[in-house]
């Protein structure tokens, strides 16, 4: 039996918590991608879908550093149940955006919306190795980080299907209906999701508690590199914006948008599995980070300049190939590198890094979507984050993963 399948068949907690964030991320996908071809043609304009993706980042990033602490210190179970519901309240709230004047109640929606998944990921990420055993942790890292991938390639793909044979509020109504069920699928995991910690411990208040973590993090060279790794992907994400419009350039439409989104999650599911052999060789996963953020860089220059769609979908997918890596190699790195009383807020901080720099990008390329062609907001992403990786890189090359995994 594949090592893959039979974990989730032997370990029932581990299967509840992968699932659960299968739905999680296809829900996210199912409602962004009708969001983002429903709002430029209520408004005519590409900036509300820009606005809308900054606002899903920023949010996030801002709720991040309280949401790790909490991760660290409160039942991750009931955090992650208690997110999926509360994104679930909000989300319905999609249904009332019909008209130009409620198009900002989207830019409302998806922050309040971002918020609650800003609660779920650090204490999802930081779950994950109390529910396998140290020596399956590089399999199920590699597993979850597919899970992005595998529902940005359904939920993407199905989002621009039926919003385009259905409706966007068909997709609203779908989406809610699976975050229920992540709900439940989180709240039948049996096994603690985190180390017991000391009675005797006194009790830190939450600013402190973040403050602990930062000086973690600036005390360590390899953690600080590895914190910062996924903020080069992140500055060329603006791409996202384009992807609308790039559809009607090559007049294929919402379908045509939500291919480029099922693509770019394809890559994102493959790379994780075709790189996995790198996590037993850590003294590879820097210079693989390095190479990783380069590609993207270079993926996106060439995007900028063909004027064929399956040609676009090709290196859209070598792009996001790297990306997902990107994010799998960083994420073992960390859960291997950092203990469990301080993993929900290091991965809060990872996460924040990563989403501050998404919003940059897209706040960026909301200034200039309408007035720039898209071929050239394109390059300048794929050019900002090829810079990024090559200072990353010379700022980090005499660094190394050569320690013992530090789990506990």
């Amino acid at each position: 039996m594949p090592p893959l399948l039979a974990l989730l068949l032997r370990n029932p907690d581990f299967r509840r918590l992968f699932v659960a964030e299968l739905v999680v991320f296809g829900s996210d996908w199912f409602v962004m991608v009708p969001l983002l071809v429903l709002l430029p043609e209520l408004t005519g304009s590409g900036t509300w879908g820009a606005f809308v993706l900054a606002a899903d980042t920023g949010v996030t990033a801002l709720v991040l550093p309280y949401a790790g602490t909490v991760a660290d210190r409160l039942d991750r179970k009931k955090v992650m149940v208690t997110a999926n519901l509360a994104c679930l309240a909000v989300l319905l709230l999609l249904l009332l955006v019909r008209t130009p004047g409620t198009a900002w109640l989207a830019i409302v929606v998806v922050g309040g919306m971002a918020v609650a998944k800003g609660f779920y990921s650090p204490a999802a990420s930081a779950s994950l190795p109390n529910v396998v055993a140290a020596s399956e942790l590089g399999l199920a890292t590699t597993l979850a980080g597919a899970a992005w991938g595998t529902m940005a390639v359904l939920g993407a793909s199905l989002g621009g299907i039926l919003s385009a044979v259905l409706s966007p509020y068909a997709c609203f109504w779908i989406a809610a209906a699976a975050l229920a069920g992540a709900a439940v699928l989180a709240g039948r995991i049996r096994k603690p999701l985190q180390a017991p910690r000391d009675a005797a411990e006194p009790a830190v208040r939450a600013f402190a508690a973040i403050g602990e973590a930062l000086t973690y993090i600036s005390g360590r060279p390899t953690v600080r590199a590895l914190v910062t790794v996924k903020s080069a992907v992140g500055l060329g994400n603006g791409v996202l914006t384009v992807f609308p419009l790039l559809a009607a350039v090559y007049g294929v439409g919402p379908i045509g948008a939500g291919l480029l989104f099922a693509v770019r999650g394809l890559g994102a599911l493959v790379g994780p599995f075709a790189l996995r052999p790198l996590l037993t060789r850590r003294a590879l996963l820097l210079p693989g980070l390095a190479l990783s953020m380069s590609t993207y860089g270079l993926a996106y220059l060439g995007v900028s300049v063909l004027t064929w769609f399956p040609l676009v979908l090709v290196l859209v997918f070598l792009a996001h190939f790297a990306a997902g890596s990107n994010w799998t190699m960083s994420n073992y790195a960390l859960q291997t590198e950092v203990p469990d009383r301080l993993r929900g807020r290091v991965f809060a901080t990872d996460l924040m890094l990563a989403t501050l720099a998404i919003s940059v990008s897209q706040l960026g390329v909301a200034a200039v979507v309408d007035t720039l062609d898209e071929r050239v907001i394109l390059a300048g992403c794929g050019a900002v984050t090829l810079l990024y990786a090559v200072g990353w890189w010379l700022l980090t090359r005499r660094l190394s993963l050569t320690s013992a995994p530090a789990l506990s």
